[in-house]
């Protein structure tokens, strides 16, 4: 039995409680009156400048041993400069409880039981504040609606001292002290992840993101060191963190624990579990999609990334694996339906997706290693970007006069040409002598050859811009502009797809958006005039590195998910004809990628023509969306035309944020051009830096 003495000093310590802090905004009126700057502060308390910060303005709390320091010098200064006679008390900090969210059934990776809170330095503002957070609670009416079933957002970045930095400036206290720790704490106490965004899709795993420091701390190498290329490097299956995940009855995808992993256990009674896990120091966030995000601070890492998850979908890999994830994520293959005679629920396949099962493309339609295409000898598909450089020849003297280049960039191009395009959604069918219909997708075998067009562009029917030498075999787009030009087109033979649909129009629609926000945040907005645009352009990347990143980051996942529809095999140890993985995706579909690029070429020529019908000026070279015209001046306001009441003339390149419309690429001086062109270089590789040491593809 205890004695009095005992129970008297637990009461006692009852009494007493635990030690309180002022209000955030008196922790801040102290330190000014005591002439103390946060980074001093932080220096004295061993902590960090945004730390400070955060305990000043409510986002976070500090933590023993520095509660107690950051309390006594708090209650000196409080002896020492006692708030004005005036100043008014302040509001006592509410001390709500947040119970435990109970998870509904359907909630991928989360257990069915309820699950204690994190211990929360800095709740997300639209949550309610949970137990152990001092923070008051804020008006959530203008910040966009939490789910409650994640309440702090859709990732975390993880530093070495256990702090999870999420979004909104939220910070989590993350125990783990190893790899299955933290994905237990992942699932069951972080409240991460995001909502389905189709009703019939899933909802996004949540991710976490490992600085250094906590690759480290969880027993993961710094760097991934080895002999292969960077993105295909994984920790060997012997590595004691991947016997730690097998111990604990975890599994890892194929693809194994490499810059992007994903743990998981097998889907049980409908409920996914699973923690998407990114390390930093392994390269996982790639400089040319990510510029500069992987040097930042792990706040500022987590608001680039949640901004992107946000407006587009939480990472999953690279941007060319979001891309195509978002597609998925937008026309999900299944969808469930009542079965009209048990009353069951059953699971149907969603009209307009892919399905769940992979296709095989027409022969002409595959790369030559693809199993469809062995023993093929009728010719292949070949719709790709332009590379075209005019030939020096049949430069004017007049442009040669001229003093300079200038490159118009179209903003994301692809983009721009999966808005309203129909694409096929069965198998092909192989028809002979058909009637050309611009209104069926497909691949068509065609002798453009006779068709004569200006050699100042050129050619809409060639990626290299010149002219066919015979029969080829060409996407739906690309025959219809020949029909728009004026040119009759008898098809040999084709084989086109009878069930059709715009596939990729919520996925355009949502980049679109994306785009567009996230460029108004940077200061271009759709409200600027041609100057103002202009000017706004050059310095964007300045106003917030953070959003620029992302910017380029949808940018590449534009491209990238484009490209995935035809990914190659990959590995030195593939042999034509064998399958690789990504024929298993249903979502593997050269065509679909065939259709974009030639719609984006078409377009593309046909501004250059509008453009050489109204003024008489002819491009230097074209890559894929960038284009070179010569300049009286530096601007593209000295040579773009416009009508006489000063608005862009139609048809024709015009400056602008919406995707399709242009930017400046760059500027360099004509002779500098010239020179290129007598090289049998292409200025439109070269002119957004200038060097010209090689013109390798990209």
């Amino acid at each position: 039995m205890p004695s009095q003495e005992e129970l008297f000093d637990a009461v006692d310590a009852l009494l007493e409680g635990e030690p309180r802090l002022p209000s955030p905004a008196e922790r801040a009126r102290l330190r000014e009156a005591a002439g103390v700057t946060q980074a001093r502060l932080a220096a004295a308390l061993k902590s960090t400048p945004q730390t400070v910060k955060n305990w000043e303005n409510g986002r976070s709390e500090p933590r023993p041993p520095r509660l107690q320091a950051y309390l006594r010098l708090l209650d000196g200064w409080a002896e020492r400069y006692p708030p004005a006679a005036s100043e008014s008390a302040p509001a006592p900090v509410p001390e709500a409880f947040a119970g435990p969210v109970e998870q509904p059934a359907e909630l991928a990776g989360h257990a069915t039981a309820a699950a204690p809170d994190p211990v929360v330095k800095a709740p997300v503002e639209a949550a309610k504040p949970s137990a152990t957070s001092r923070r008051p609670a804020r008006k959530a009416a203008a910040l966009p609606a939490v789910d409650p079933r994640f309440p702090h957002g859709p990732l975390v970045v993880l530093d070495g001292d256990g702090s999870a930095y999420g979004v909104d400036g939220i910070v989590l206290d993350c125990p783990a002290g190893s790899v299955p720790e933290l994905v237990e704490w992942t699932l069951k106490e972080s409240g991460l992840g995001t909502p389905r965004l189709n009703r019939n899709g899933k909802d996004s795993d949540p991710l976490v993101v490992l600085t250094a420091a906590a690759a480290v701390k969880l027993g993961l190498p710094e760097r991934l060191e080895g002999p292969e290329a960077r993105r295909s490097l994984r920790l060997p299956d012997d590595h004691p963190v991947v016997k730690q995940l097998a111990r604990a009855k975890w599994k890892l995808t194929k693809r194994g624990f490499g810059p992007w992993a994903r743990i998981y256990r097998p889907a049980q009674a409908g409920q996914r579990q699973c923690v998407q896990l990114s390390v930093l120091s392994w390269d996982a966030l790639d400089a040319r999609s990510w510029p500069g995000v992987a040097g930042m601070e792990p706040a500022e890492v987590a608001r680039v990334l949640g901004t992107y998850a946000a407006r587009v979908i939480t990472p999953r890999g690279s941007t060319a694996t979001s891309g195509l994830e978002l597609m998925t994520a937008l026309r999900p293959p299944t969808r469930a339906v009542k079965n009209e005679n048990t009353g069951e629920w059953e699971t149907a396949y969603n009209p307009g997706s892919l399905g769940t099962e992979p296709m095989d493309p027409a022969p002409p339609e595959a790369p030559q290693e693809h199993p469809v295409a062995q023993g093929w000898n009728g010719g292949f598909l070949d719709e790709e970007a332009y590379q075209w450089v005019r030939d020096p020849q049949l430069l004017s003297d007049e442009e040669c006069l001229l003093p300079y280049a200038v490159g118009l960039d179209l903003n994301t191009a692809f983009l721009a040409a999966s808005a309203r395009l129909v694409v096929g959604l069965s198998a092909p069918d192989h028809f002979h002598a058909p009637k050309f219909n611009k209104k069926i997708p497909g691949s068509w075998l065609v002798d453009l050859s006779g068709i004569e067009l200006d050699p100042r562009l050129p050619s809409p029917f060639t990626p290299s811009g010149q002219r066919p030498t015979g029969p080829a075999w060409y996407q739906t787009h690309t025959l219809a502009y020949a029909q728009e030009l004026g040119h009759d087109v008898h098809p040999i033979e084709a084989f086109l797809r009878r069930e059709t649909g715009a596939y990729l129009d919520p996925w355009h629609d949502r980049l679109k958006t994306a785009y567009a926000d996230t460029l108004a945040g940077l200061g271009v907005t759709v409200d600027l005039d041609d100057r103002q645009f202009l000017a706004a352009m050059e310095r964007h990347k300045q106003v917030d590195p953070g959003m620029a990143a992302v910017l380029a980051a949808i940018k590449a996942t534009v491209k990238g998910g484009i490209g995935k529809l035809r990914e190659r095999p990959q590995g030195r140890h593939y042999r034509d004809g064998e399958r690789w993985p990504a024929l298993g995706r249903p979502t593997w579909r050269p065509d679909i990628r065939a259709a974009v690029i030639s719609k984006a070429r078409v377009n593309m020529h046909r501004k250059m023509a509008n453009t050489a019908k109204a003024t008489g000026q002819y491009p230097l070279g074209v890559l894929s969306d960038c284009v070179v015209y010569t300049s009286p001046g530096p601007s593209p306001l000295d040579f773009l035309p416009y009508t006489t009441s000063g608005k862009p003339l139609p048809g024709a390149f015009r400056l602008g944020t919406t995707p399709g419309l242009a930017k400046v690429e760059g500027v360099q001086e004509m002779a500098w051009a010239v020179d290129l062109m007598e090289k049998g270089l292409n200025p439109a590789r070269h002119i957004k830096g200038g060097d010209a040491v090689t013109d390798e593809g990209e």
